[in-house]
């Protein structure tokens, strides 16, 4: 089966504007409709090992959230179907738990059918996990024989792989490590089945929410052993909360780690394929309360490379590990008087003995060169500007160890953009080789002859583009053009510019801002502001960018608002991430502190505006967000005359450790802090009108944190509005069953307490 991609969504394009020759509005319900206004797509693209394939999802046209796996041919330059997700399985059975929260964490759990996929190392097979079974599609066999199915089992086989010599497939069943030999069909069980607080290669809850550590395996290069934590949990206080649904309420026994508790105990073993019972334990250290950050082999597959960071999150030392003997050697250790972030940098040569780490020890992330020993032999980069990735994506996209080049993703021309860039491994400053401003998200292909490049600005919906290391255009896979055919364009009329500019904080650091005004300004007249907010640690929302995505309709939210008649604002305040180490850890040991003073005085500048109305300023987030607007609400009731508050963080002592001990220290080292973050602190002090809205199975942000709210509000006689989802948890804007209701509720909130329609004139 094949066809363009381009003729593929055509006909699912056609029905949607046919006869739409007037301008539109935007719609809360056409933001959740297919298809989707952003247009076509490529999630989870990925090259294959031989370069001769891009492959990636797609959503069915009729059934967007019902992924399948596809295929771009580079030379021949078509795009063909190459696994059907309901071909494999009819329908999902029931997740397991443990995939369950895992699809949680990956914020993957709106989607069905084929969410994963791997290559194996020859190119020629696929790994597909759909319905809780495992498949193997073979890509050089007949379609009718191209799929061999290799588990069916009542329980659910997650986290599955190729190893890197691709005989063999691993996976986790029963909280266990399986490993499946192709060749022969027969399982070995490396790990005892996990039974009470016990588990074996599945990261904690802690890796897999906070650390960005999602697995708890690694295959050794030459495929003969594989490294695996243990994970006992019974330190962790047991924590019964409530899942609401519509219809019956279920106790959830959870082991949370909050603030200030215990952690599970991690341990790391090496197990030989052929001798799994005689597995070494790898040496962390004496002191237990540590962090298993990272894990990765040396090439040689002799030694592991492991990241143990402290529980004060000040430290961050780098083992390498004999997997033979267990004992470990300190290579190198990072240090910081606030906290010290994770990353995904370490990059192993494999034709010389080095390899390229990330530290922020100048005040910006930057890459160095060491020897495997641990020996530095130079910085790569360096400035006032970070290396960065994009969310799930780390900014180290490849090395050419013949040309000697290294190539990852930087802010060095603007903090608002992302662009690839190249480095000498012997020293050199860096060159950009993505011509266009805006907002650029890389792949790179293994022998990074060439990559994929994502762009977007917030005029432009993501193009991807197939694209030699040099920057020249071989081909585009998805133009995304905004014409006629495209699914925005009956709202392309009424879409409105972004505009950027900066403040400054009291400690004179430079802010960043977005602004949408609603079209045909009245002279004279005073409009309502929707601050968007979320201020956290590691976020960005003032960027060069298309604002929505598959995980998120925030930007579309964002002109909804402002076609409405609303000003629309977000400004990222000190405290948020990727602006180097002062101005991120400026909210140190005190969240709700500098995040607000810096939204007051980008409500301040709103106020200076003459088209603002300053007696009309509400404030929407999600998340920490949420914490935001409640915070803003309460601290500043003169400022912001309306607040809606989505899951939002009530009491950072409830909240769980590696993310709260970051910022904040612990409970008892920071009473005062924790006392003055709490928003329970402030809340008399709310003047105006203020939405609460929150899942009532939220296993992120307990629900918990908004009824101590409402007790705390009820007590003090403030009113205060919910709106309560049965059966949802913390992602529940994504969901089309209930994403649309909270916007909808949000907006009636918003439009009854700012009242858009009832502009007045300026006295």
């Amino acid at each position: 089966m094949k066809r363009s991609i381009a003729g593929f969504f055509i006909v699912v394009l056609l029905s949607a504007i046919a006869g739409s020759a007037v301008a539109e509005r935007l719609t809360i319900e056409r933001l959740f409709a297919a298809p989707d206004l952003s247009g076509a797509s490529l999630r989870s693209p990925q090259f294959s090992p031989d370069g001769r394939w891009v492959t990636y999802l797609l959503g069915k046209s009729d059934a967007q959230g019902q992924l399948d796996l596809w295929a771009y041919d580079i030379a021949g330059g078509e795009h063909r179907l190459l696994v059907d997700s309901s071909r494999l399985a009819t329908a999902d059975r029931e997740m397991s738990a443990t995939e369950a929260q895992r699809r949680e964490r990956q914020r993957s759990s709106a989607y069905r059918g084929i969410v994963e996929y791997y290559f194996a190392a020859d190119s020629r097979r696929l790994l597909v996990p759909l319905g809780g079974d495992l498949y193997v599609y073979d890509l050089q066999a007949e379609p009718a024989n191209a799929v061999r199915r290799i588990t069916a089992t009542p329980a659910y086989e997650t986290d599955a792989r190729f190893s890197p010599g691709g005989r063999y497939v691993s996976f986790v069943r029963d909280r266990g490590l399986v490993v499946y030999d192709l060749q022969t069909g027969r399982e070995t069980a490396v790990t005892p089945g996990g039974s009470g607080t016990v588990s074996y290669a599945t990261a904690e809850f802690i890796a897999q929410e906070e650390m960005g550590r999602r697995t708890g395996y690694w295959w050794s290069p030459d495929d003969k052993r594989i490294a695996y934590t243990q994970v006992d949990e019974s330190p962790v206080a047991e924590v019964e909360r409530f899942e609401i649904a519509a219809d019956a309420v279920r106790v959830v026994k959870q082991r949370y780690p909050a603030a200030g508790m215990q952690n599970a105990r991690v341990r790391l073993f090496v197990a030989a394929l052929d001798d799994p019972d005689a597995p070494v334990e790898m040496d962390l250290g004496s002191d237990n309360d540590v962090y298993l950050a990272r894990v990765d082999w040396f090439p040689d597959g002799d030694r592991l490379a492991v990241q143990r960071q402290s529980r004060d999150q000040r430290t961050l030392t780098l083992l390498a590990a004999d997997a033979l003997t267990g004992v470990g050697r300190k290579l190198l250790q990072e240090q910081a008087t606030a906290w010290v972030d994770l990353h995904d940098e370490l990059t192993f040569l494999e034709e010389s003995p080095r390899f390229i780490w990330a530290s922020s020890r100048s005040g910006y992330r930057h890459l160095y060169l060491y020897e495997n020993d641990g020996r530095l032999v130079r910085p790569l980069t360096g400035g006032d500007w970070s290396v960065i990735g994009n969310g799930f994506t780390p900014a180290m996209q490849g090395v050419d160890e013949r040309r000697g080049v290294a190539y990852f993703m930087a802010n060095r021309d603007t903090p608002l953009e992302r662009q690839l860039y190249s480095v000498s491994l012997s020293g050199s400053e860096p060159q950009r080789l993505t011509a266009s401003g805006g907002w650029h998200s890389v792949k790179m292909s293994a022998d990074t002859g060439v990559f994929l490049d994502t762009y977007s600005t917030p005029d432009q919906p993501p193009s991807v583009t197939l694209r030699a290391i040099s920057g020249e255009r071989l081909n585009v896979l998805v133009d995304n053009t905004l014409d006629a055919d495209h699914p925005y364009a009956p709202y392309l009329d009424e879409h409105l510019p972004t505009e950027f500019g900066t403040l400054k904080a009291g400690d004179g650091q430079t802010l960043h801002y977005q602004l949408i005004k609603p079209r045909n300004l009245v002279p004279g007249r005073r409009y309502p502001v929707i601050v968007d907010v979320y201020g956290g640690p590691g976020s960005q929302k003032v960027r060069r960018a298309w604002g929505s995505s598959a995980r998120s309709h925030s930007g579309f939210v964002r002109q909804f608002f402002a076609q409405q008649g609303y000003v629309v604002f977000t400004l990222d305040n000190r405290g948020t991430g990727f602006r180097g180490v002062a101005f991120e850890t400026a909210l140190h040991r005190r969240f709700g502190s500098v995040e607000v003073e810096d939204q007051v005085a980008g409500a301040a500048f709103l106020a200076s505006l003459p088209f603002v109305d300053p007696r009309r300023i509400g404030v929407f987030g999600w998340s920490y967000g949420g914490y935001m607007a409640l915070m803003c609400a309460m601290q500043a009731p003169g400022t912001f005359a309306a607040a809606a508050a989505g899951a939002p963080v009530v009491d950072w002592r409830l909240y769980d450790t590696h993310y709260t001990e970051r910022f904040m220290g612990m409970p008892r080292d920071n009473a005062d802090g924790y006392a003055a973050s709490n928003v329970l602190t402030h809340a008399d002090g709310l003047a105006g009108e203020l939405l609460i809205v929150h899942g009532m199975a939220d296993d992120n942000v307990l629900f918990t944190h908004s009824t101590a709210l409402f007790k705390r509000l009820q007590d003090l006689g403030k009113p205060f509005q919910i709106m309560a989802y049965p059966g949802s948890k913390h992602g529940l804007l994504r969901f089309p069953n209930t994403g649309p209701h909270a916007y909808a509720t949000i907006t009636q909130f918003f439009d009854r307490a700012l009242a858009p329609d009832a502009s007045p004139v300026q006295p």
